[in-house]
């Protein structure tokens, strides 16, 4: 009988569900969208249910797709952070999801800011709304009974693969691996455990929170009911770690942007923890027992930006149309268009920055600004991979460094060429867009043995290499007016 693995790739605005055969080809992928909910100004929130049905019918249309074949097993990959809390005796969620976007807890890290220094030491992360646990406390201080079901026992925490894993098995499986964990604020990256100290500071008891498993590791079967036939799932990592995972799980000398909603640079460092004030610092996978760790630049506005100037400016009609637009001018014409629209993450990690577009003069356009906006994902690329410099220091050579790229934006052809040039290096394009969730399926496929680490080296493709184009100075000279530009953005709030 013809095998096949799955992977279930839970996204920050939609879910899909591709099959891979013995051959890593792709069998069939099914792709539905969920809205997302914007109570107030910088709040962002998704329905469970919402997340929970759509995962269930790609799944399901993937399932009937592949209906020759044995599924080995099911790997899930998940937009981090995001955190869902539910009633473990009704399975109803408390609340919505609270989506890693979400700015809502801003006071509260101002009024944590004492821990700020420890916070980072334990965890490698910055006391941020961005990450999970002052979502949790949120809404066990603002949604009414919350407190009291945590007080019972019945509260359970998770980020989208847990509640979806919990969900699959029936509510059999409350657990997650140490990639999503490492994104909560209460995971020790050091002890591998969630940290008492840390529990206290945020008011979160731990049994609310889910078992924490090797991202390698069998997490069960999902209900036949549900499924249509009970699958194994092998194999859970954040999105971003299964990116990172595609691109260089073998294989050294890689930095991974993923241009998503937001931008997500990644570089893996082995088992050493790197300490940067600038950079997180991540497990990137745990595999039997051992924890290789990553240095990241999460930054919160990328590929959202084009969607910005194409309903909200209203200067595109659609996404695709942006890189001639950019490509029809032969310079930004001293524009620049600072993204700061949930504030800006790494290096500034200022949640008060705001958005703002500066040089306009009467010789500039509506292209200017499309080409400002595509430049500017570049630009803060660049300024990651900076830190990453600073912060690894003798052990980085940038000269002996790939950039590969995914995610939807990075089919933007101006943008990528741009990319190279403003980092003067070499950019490769990987020939399958979708590189978080042909990481999970690797990562899965390799731990049952249906792959072997050679075979999933060699299913990996590139579809194009973009090589600079403009000089070193030319590059710089435009890198420093982005720094003047962001500066008059900070601190706007």
């Amino acid at each position: 009988m013809k095998k096949a693995v799955i992977a279930l790739d839970l996204g920050t605005t939609g879910n899909r569900a591709i099959a891979f055969d013995k051959n890593g080809g792709l069998i069939h992928s099914s792709y539905r969208e969920f809205p997302q909910i914007h109570p107030k100004p910088a709040w962002v929130e998704q329905d469970p249910y919402d997340i929970l049905n759509t995962a269930v019918k790609v799944l399901n249309e993937t399932l009937e797709h592949c209906g020759s074949y044995e599924i080995v097993s099911l790997g899930i990959t998940n937009q981090r952070e995001t955190s869902v809390l539910w009633n473990k005796n009704t399975g109803k969620p408390v609340y919505n999801a609270i989506a890693w976007q979400c700015r809502r807890t801003a006071g509260t890290c101002k009024d944590l800011s004492e821990y700020r220094n420890l916070i980072k030491e334990k965890t490698g992360l910055f006391l941020d709304p961005y990450f999970s646990a002052t979502k949790i406390k949120w809404v066990l201080d603002n949604v009414g009974g919350a407190k009291n079901i945590a007080e019972k026992g019945e509260l359970l925490f998770g980020t989208v693969d847990s509640w979806v894993l919990w969900n699959l098995t029936g509510g059999s499986v409350h657990a997650t691996d140490a990639s999503n964990a490492s994104r909560t604020l209460l995971y020790n990256i050091n002890t591998l455990k969630y940290d008492e100290e840390l529990l206290k500071i945020f008011e979160v008891k731990e049994s609310m929170l889910p078992l924490v498993c090797d991202s390698n590791y069998d997490f069960g079967n999902t209900e036949k009911k549900i499924t249509g036939k009970s699958i194994p799932v092998v194999g859970i990592l954040g999105d971003q770690q299964a990116s990172l995972f595609a691109h260089s799980g073998f294989e050294k000398g890689i930095i991974k942007n993923t241009y998503g909603t937001g931008l997500f640079a990644m570089i893996e460092t082995g088992n050493r923890i790197y300490a940067s004030d600038k950079l997180v610092a991540t497990v990137a996978w745990k595999l039997d027992g051992e924890a290789h760790y990553a240095l990241e630049g999460s930054i919160f506005t990328g590929g959202e930006i084009i969607r910005f100037i194409k309903d909200n400016l209203g200067i595109i009609s659609s996404a695709a149309e942006s890189s001639d637009a950019a490509k029809s001018v032969i310079s930004n014409e001293g524009v620049y268009f600072v993204p700061a629209l949930s504030g800006l993450g790494a290096p500034y990690w200022d949640p008060d920055a705001r958005g703002l577009i500066i040089g306009l003069t009467g010789a500039a356009n509506k292209n200017h600004i499309i080409r400002a906006a595509l430049e500017s994902l570049a630009y803060q690329t660049k300024d990651v991979v900076i830190e990453f410099e600073n912060t690894l220091k003798s052990g980085f050579d940038l000269s002996k460094y790939k950039l590969r790229v995914d995610g939807k934006a990075s089919e933007n052809d101006f943008l990528m060429q741009f990319q190279s040039d403003i980092l003067n290096m070499v950019v490769e394009k990987a020939g399958f867009t979708e590189m978080t969730a042909f990481g999970i399926a690797g990562l899965s496929a390799v731990s049952t043995g249906f792959w072997t680490d050679a075979m999933f080296r060699r299913f990996k493709k590139t579809e194009k290499i973009y090589n600079p184009q403009i000089g070193y100075n030319a590059g710089n000279a435009l890198y420093a007016k982005w720094r003047e530009a962001v500066l008059k953005s900070l601190k706007w709030v």
